[in-house]
């Protein structure tokens, strides 16, 4: 299944008063890195890929992440992503990260679902199909 890895520096606002990545930025940048998995599986922008999909979303049901070693100003973490498990409408996301040297900082998992507007009230949304050709770009990786 394809994976996307990607460089970040921590950054001084990304960090805590004890100089050490506060955890609700981890999830920010684990959003950032779904959105650039399904960029590359599909090779379209998150916007494009939802209007050519009539998808509305990759809503989040679920975060949590497991924390093995902290990540500080300055330090250059990779995170890798993959899609775990397709459903029907729910897929399951893993984020592992790790620092310079190889040391494994944190594994996060989300679990997400595909969404599209309601016939009967465009306003709201609800799950729909994930669509197949979308899957099937994530198996060629």
């Amino acid at each position: 299944m394809l994976t996307n890895k990607r460089l970040v520096r921590v950054q001084w606002g990304d960090c805590d008063p004890a100089g050490i990545v506060f955890y609700p930025r981890y999830f920010e940048m684990f959003d950032a890195s779904t959105i650039l998995l399904f960029e590359k599986a599909t090779g379209l922008t998150k916007i494009k890929m939802l209007e050519k999909y009539s998808g509305a979303g990759l809503a989040l049901l679920e975060a949590r992440a497991e924390f093995k070693v902290a990540s500080a100003y300055g330090d250059d973490i990779e995170i890798e992503t993959e899609i775990t498990e397709f459903r029907r409408s729910s897929f399951f996301v893993r984020h592992t990260v790790t620092k310079s040297g190889g040391a494994l900082g944190l594994t996060g998992y989300e679990t997400r679902l595909w969404t599209v507007r309601d016939p009967d009230d465009p306003k709201r949304l609800r799950s729909g199909t994930m669509p197949a050709e979308i899957i099937e770009a994530f198996k060629r990786g």
